[in-house]
């Protein structure tokens, strides 16, 4: 059984152990990115791997955080958490790599299965919106011009 990875969460940061673990975990899957020797990862990558049994997430007294605390944070920091989270989690559970876009004007990059960001280029760029909220012609033109510009798909 594979051991689960210690993080801990300081202000509005994830950030794992020094371990082979984290290491190993970023080379297979590109969760997160280096810093140093440990992995940083964001609120969604914690989540998504907290609910996978990966992750332990402790504060600065090392006290364990639970799902509920965690999610209770990303909110404050990100309204549009659980969307986001939403489609993060579907996309992983394909199999494909999900990373932020955010210098790309988009929220996710995805790269095609198989493919590791820094190898090749993502394929697509997503925009997660509540299937409540309503885009207008011109918000869907604009981000379909941020995708074309990046020659990446919608």
């Amino acid at each position: 059984m594979q051991e689960t990875i210690k993080a801990q969460l300081a202000d509005n940061r994830i950030v794992t152990e020094d371990s082979d673990q984290a290491r190993d975990l970023y080379d297979k899957s590109r969760y997160g990115k280096l810093a140093d020797s440990k992995v940083q990862l964001s609120f969604i990558e914690a989540m998504y791997l907290l609910e996978k049994g990966k992750l332990v997430i402790v504060d600065k007294r090392n006290k364990k955080i639970k799902q509920d605390a965690l999610i209770k944070k990303a909110k404050k920091l990100s309204p549009n958490f659980w969307v986001r989270y939403a489609v993060y989690k579907d996309i992983r559970d394909r199999g494909y790599i999900i990373k932020t876009a955010l210098k790309f004007g988009a929220d996710f990059r995805i790269y095609d299965r198989g493919v590791k960001p820094g190898e090749d280029h993502a394929k697509w760029i997503v925009y997660p919106v509540h299937e409540s909220e309503q885009l207008t012609w011109y918000e869907f033109a604009a981000k379909n011009r941020v995708a074309h510009s990046t020659k990446k798909r919608l």
